[in-house]
């Protein structure tokens, strides 16, 4: 029988990710493994297994941390068009958003569509499509906080999808000179 809390989604995109190293966010706590996954606000198959995981996991709060008190966090699970993201990120529109990560010592694995390990970390960036899994769990922070939050399992990169942030790669900003227009002689 599988686990509700475990989801994979369908062909989302990859959004700040650093699945390669880990990092502190914000400049502050642990560095952690991350990304924010855009998911089409059509995949409904992914939201709705999204939902059923993040209520799992706040029956599980209930019965353990939760200590019978519920949930005060919002939602980890946005839409970009309803809390205003789509008006400063229009590459948001049409789209639920949620940043998940991985403890230092839980490093994801990041494959291709054939499995392959992808060393090549310019093949992974902001707006690539990808497939996520994820596991749901209860937290508690301080007192009075209490939500449920997505842990990064691992990645699959299908590729394509235009860069996010802009940006070009060296083969569209440049042609390639002839061996007497450059190349050893600046050395």
């Amino acid at each position: 029988m599988s686990d509700v809390r475990k989801v994979v989604t369908g062909k989302a995109r990859l959004n700040f990710p650093k699945l390669f190293r880990p990092v502190q966010i914000n400049g502050e706590g642990d560095p952690k493994y991350s990304t924010q996954v855009l998911i089409p606000k059509t995949d409904k198959a992914t939201i709705a297994a999204l939902r059923a995981a993040e209520a799992a996991a706040i029956e599980d709060g209930n019965e353990g941390i939760f200590k019978g008190k519920g949930v005060t966090a919002e939602s980890v699970i946005k839409d970009a068009d309803e809390d205003g993201t789509a008006e400063d990120y229009p590459h948001t529109a049409g789209h639920y958003y949620m940043s998940v990560s991985a403890r230092e010592d839980f490093k994801p694995q990041v494959v291709d569509s054939g499995l392959n390990e992808i060393m090549d970390q310019s093949q992974v960036y902001s707006g690539v499509y990808a497939r996520v899994s994820m596991r749901s769990f209860p937290y508690t922070y301080g007192a009075k906080k209490r939500g449920v939050s997505f842990g990064l399992n691992n990645v699959q990169i299908i590729g394509g999808g235009d860069r996010l942030g802009g940006g070009t790669t060296a083969e569209q900003d440049f042609e390639p000179l002839p061996d007497d227009e450059g190349g050893d002689d600046l050395l």
